[in-house]
């Protein structure tokens, strides 16, 4: 009897899982309208009040988007202020919705990634059947990012890969 081989197993593609590198802490959005006097004016010394005292450990190890949901105009110093407050608890600090939140982890998944030196002029295959949100910006971002490095890139699994790109000899 013939033995088995699994060519997929055996080959030299390396394949990358977005997945594994995506951050896995929760998304929550700051909403800078709930601190307003009336929701509509910053008051500076009650805003430093509401920093000191608030309890920021809620937004331990989570994904933070800061925004104002009224047409209070916030100056810039408010998010900054937000933002700087918010490092020592949250993963990461955006301005933005959960469409920007995303886009800063795939942005932190892609940079982890890239980290390893494995793909440094290797066969590459991006899986694609992942659970990454905003699937466009991921792995254009990610074919972006591997371009330079690889002598091929592929999409799908290893068994049944589509070419997207093959460096030239």
């Amino acid at each position: 009897m013939e033995e088995i081989v699994n060519r997929v197993a055996r080959s030299p593609l390396v394949s990358i899982d977005l997945d594994e590198f995506m951050h896995k802490g929760e998304n929550r959005i700051f909403d800078l309208k709930d601190v307003l006097f009336q929701g509509l004016i910053l008051k500076e010394k009650d805003f430093r009040e509401f920093i000191k005292t608030n309890d920021w450990a809620r937004y331990e190890n989570k994904n933070v988007g800061l925004i104002c949901s009224s047409d209070a105009v916030v100056p810039i110093w408010a998010y900054m202020l937000l933002a700087s407050t918010l490092k020592d608890y949250a993963n990461t600090v955006v301005f933005g919705n959960e469409n920007e939140i995303e886009k800063m982890r795939i942005d932190q998944a892609i940079e982890k990634c890239m980290e390893s030196q494995e793909f440094e002029n290797a066969k590459v295959v991006i899986k694609g059947c992942g659970a990454v949100e905003n699937k466009e910006y991921a792995y254009t971002q990610l074919t972006n990012a591997l371009l330079p490095k690889v002598t091929s890139l592929m999409y799908g699994e290893p068994c049944s890969t589509v070419p997207i790109f093959k460096k030239s000899k």
